[in-house]
């Protein structure tokens, strides 16, 4: 029988208020175990608004530490209780003015594993993420989870191919990328970019968006939440663009091997030659 892993993406609206966002993605995790889900990934700074559409310092008290944090520890209890990965996307205060957009990656024993800061923040209208956030220097690490290896890229990371390569390289089987992106900037881009590096990298991607537009900004997150296998192909439908939703879907992991023998972009590539590409 093939190898196959039962994943997880949860889609949401900003419920109004921290507690009862955390409760609904509580619930949702709970959905998503019910239905047989081994992993499940939440959307980008799941707790709260998507605040970079302004720039206040108001919003700096949805930092917490991670993983000494409240929300890390409560996600370990859940994680436990329900026996699947999770990844949890959420603002980090490593100490008082140093923030981080980060996500923290929890086994399916509750164990804390380690966490994924965003490398690549934008700084552009409604986007105005350098005012709340350094840029990571984690790098790319890979996880070792119940479900086989897996990556984060956090949403503006998607648009560099450097990352993704990165993750094949430490033999990730999945690559986690949850956002908050909304329609006309890059839309058009949803459903190419993130095929794309599953492609050329071979291996899952998932891919997450938040729905709705929120009180703080006119940008209106379409949603459209899915998995896409590394042949470019979408693992059933992508979720609605106007609606909370719960995607789980099976994974066929023997995929990753046929594809890798078929196209073997990892025999013939060249790092020899590539040097000049990460001069600055």
């Amino acid at each position: 029988m093939s190898e196959r892993v039962r994943a997880g993406l949860v889609q949401q609206r900003w419920t109004g208020d921290k507690d009862s966002m955390i409760a609904a993605s509580v619930d949702a995790i709970a959905s998503a175990a019910s239905q047989g889900a081994q992993v499940v990934c939440l959307q980008e700074l799941f707790y709260g608004p998507y605040f970079c559409q302004v720039q206040d310092t108001e919003y700096y008290s949805y930092t917490e530490g991670i993983p000494d944090g409240p929300t890390t520890k409560l996600m370990q209890e859940v994680a436990e209780r329900h026996g699947v990965v999770l990844v949890v996307p959420m603002y980090e205060q490593e100490q008082p003015g140093v923030l981080y957009n980060t996500a923290a990656v929890i086994d399916a024993d509750g164990r804390y594993l380690g966490k994924y800061r965003k490398n690549h923040i934008p700084q552009v209208k409604g986007f105005w993420e350098k005012f709340y956030f350094r840029p990571g220097n984690m790098g790319y690490p890979v996880f070792d989870t119940a479900v086989g290896r897996i990556g984060v890229y956090i949403c503006y990371d998607r648009h560099f191919p450097e990352g993704w390569r990165a993750f094949g390289l430490a033999g990730a089987k999945i690559v986690f990328n949850p956002s908050a992106t909304s329609r006309g900037l890059s839309q058009y881009l949803w459903r190419l970019e993130q095929p794309a590096a599953a492609v050329a990298n071979e291996y899952y991607v998932g891919a997450i968006n938040r729905v709705g537009v929120e009180p703080l900004g006119d940008n209106d997150f379409y949603g459209q939440t899915y998995f896409v296998d590394p042949r470019g192909e979408l693992v059933g439908e992508a979720a609605s663009d106007t609606e909370d939703e719960v995607v789980v879907r099976d994974l066929d992991m023997d995929k990753l091997a046929e594809v890798r023998e078929l196209w073997a972009f990892y025999r013939d590539r060249r790092p020899d030659s590539y040097e000049s590409l990460v001069k600055p």
